[in-house]
């Protein structure tokens, strides 16, 4: 059973050693029962056959491995490597499984791993950290948009700190499992910047020759093809003021963000999100996390607590800075003219940096409060509403958000045309109409979702990637899909394009087909037409093949290198001496 009671209310050194035993294992049972329930309470629903599709979450049931996957498209390498790793684990196993498996994962190392971070011996502290952290408004507004990477890389942030507070104490073979504990963050650019900071900051500046430069090379699948992509220096400052963090209630962005919420879209904002008492409750708890934070720098030390702080503290700045003029002009700055910046848009997803400091503040001014009653009644209470105080102001996260998220199956049509398509032998990538990068199919529900043509077929697709927001335009950032726009359906075989595909039953107009355009596959859903004329291949705007495979490798022997020194035995390839008393 779970203890009510902190032991002892106030530690001001780290927890010792668990004795041997059961007993031992008795407090981690619990945060994994509490972790699990998390995650099969968000996703009973979803469990069964079938892909859970909304908005940028797009899983098939085998997704080919494409050029685009591994940063040599024409678009900028937003799913970079993630898509190269989704297409190598859907030859395993099926779509669906590979997708459920990243979001229960995602849930439930959320959960356990920001309890196993905070420094206490009380199993209900550990549980107060991890339902703060795990159940919060940033993990609902980034599942109910599709944002599964993001969903895996805040679900390793408190594992990365551990290692690197592990680091940081001088402990043998840390340094292979901070760059290890990384691996399932760095799937895509926002979640490679979200651990690479963290490791940063928690392995403290002694260690940063290595962390620095680890996380370098382990980011270099996705950073090396976006900084010297044509794109790059292309980017839409509109995109600045589209996705910036917007307020859910009276409380204002800034407080929105302070809660973990404020995602751009009001869309996927939860119900409960408007809840007139929930600005109070947030400053209640950012006001209760900061009177934890000084337990934290008691148990942890000042420098490693501060460090974690103030990277919250920069997390917050970042999100809120396109919410003020100044602020705003700078970042569109800075997107036009800055490389690789047009990657790091949709600024309120680095609140993630602060929801660490929060759910562990939170958590020990619990216990601190708790501790602080003389009675087991008063001290139980305390925690127990704490556990409950996130569930409560966040009811609609439960059960798939109320039956916001469902399993569908993807029509049949959609095998025909990948069939025809790869036993074709004539060059050419396909186009595909309505223009648009999101559909709202009827078989989906009317969902929103990111046209899945890219990750079903086996050829490359090209989509007009403008982007509707609020009503405005802001323009996408492939320099092929603008070309096209111009140059008309006439023109697609001069840009590499040799088919045309026309999918049914989504909003959208379709123009006229070009002359000559021949009908390979008619169905309910979609329609597949072979374009007249001699294909020309497309090889403009793309990032030279020498920095993929530069990244690449440069990535696979780094993680090579770290299992082979997490796998040599203690004292070997050690490059770090123990910190010594004092340092």
């Amino acid at each position: 059973m779970m203890s009510a009671e902190p032991e002892p209310a106030v530690q001001d050194r780290p927890d010792p050693p668990a004795p041997a035993g059961f007993r031992a294992w008795r407090p981690t049972a619990v945060l994994v029962a509490v972790a699990a329930a998390v995650a099969l309470a968000v996703l009973a629903p979803l469990l069964r056959r079938g892909f859970v599709l909304t908005y940028d979450m797009v899983f098939t049931p085998r997704q080919p491995l494409l050029a685009d996957g591994l940063g040599q498209g024409t678009a900028l390498p937003r799913a970079v490597p993630s898509d190269a790793i989704v297409a190598v684990a859907t030859a395993v196993l099926p779509g669906d499984i590979v997708q459920k498996l990243a979001l229960a994962a995602a849930l439930f190392f959320a959960v356990l791993g920001a309890g196993r971070l905070v420094p206490t011996g009380s199993t209900a502290t550990r549980v107060v950290a991890g339902l703060a952290y795990g159940w919060s408004a940033y993990v609902a507004e980034r599942l109910f948009i599709g944002h599964w990477q993001i969903l895996l890389a805040y679900a390793c942030l408190p594992w990365i700190a551990l290692a690197g507070l592990a680091f940081r104490r001088g402990e043998p073979k840390a340094g292979a499992r901070l760059v290890l504990t990384c691996l399932p963050a760095v799937l895509t650019a926002p979640g490679g910047m979200l651990a690479a900071l963290v490791a940063m900051v928690s392995a403290g500046r002694r260690r940063l020759p290595f962390t620095g430069v680890a996380m370098l090379v382990l980011n270099a699948p996705w950073w090396l093809p976006g900084l010297l992509h044509p794109a790059t220096a292309a980017a839409a400052p509109e995109g600045v003021d589209a996705f910036a963090a917007r307020g859910e209630n009276w409380g204002t962005q800034f407080v929105s963000l302070l809660g973990l919420g404020g995602i751009w879209n009001a869309e996927v904002v939860p119900d409960s999100r408007a809840n007139p008492l929930l600005p109070l409750v947030i400053l209640i708890m950012v006001g209760a996390a900061v009177h934890g934070l000084r337990v934290l720098a008691r148990r942890w030390g000042a420098a490693p607590a501060r460090a974690l702080a103030l990277l919250g503290a920069f997390g917050l700045l970042l999100a809120a800075l396109p919410t003020v003029p100044v602020g705003a002009a700078l970042m569109r700055w800075l997107t036009v003219h800055g490389p690789g910046f047009a990657l790091l848009r949709d600024s309120q997803r680095w609140v993630a940096w602060w929801a660490l400091p929060l759910a562990l503040g939170f958590a020990l001014a619990v216990e601190s409060a708790a501790g602080a009653l003389r009675t087991r009644a008063g001290r139980a209470a305390v925690l127990v509403t704490a556990m409950l105080l996130p569930v409560a102001m966040l009811p609609d996260l439960a059960w798939a958000g109320f039956g916001r998220l469902a399993a569908v199956s993807y029509p049949r049509d959609w095998t025909r045309v990948s069939e025809i398509l790869a036993a074709d032998e004539r060059p050419g990538d396909v186009f595909v109409l309505p223009a648009g990068l999101f559909r709202q199919f009827e078989w989906n529900g009317r969902r929103t979702q990111l046209d899945p043509a890219p990750r079903v077929l086996p050829e490359t697709t090209v989509l007009d990637d403008t982007l509707l927001v609020g009503g405005r335009p802001v323009p996408g950032e492939d320099r092929r899909a603008a070309e096209i726009r111009r140059a008309g359906l006439s023109g697609l075989p001069g840009l590499g394009v040799g088919w045309l595909l026309i999918e049914h039953g989504t909003p959208g107009p379709v123009p006229a087909l070009p002359s000559g355009a021949t009908e390979v596959f008619g169905g309910q859903w979609l329609s597949l037409y072979r374009l007249p004329g001699e294909v020309v291949p497309y090889e403009r705007g793309r990032p030279p093949v020498a920095a993929v495979v530069i990244g690449d490798v440069g990535s696979l022997l780094l993680i090579i290198a770290m299992l082979l020194w997490w796998g040599l035995p203690t004292g070997r390839f050690t490059p770090f001496r123990r910190n010594q008393p004092g340092e």
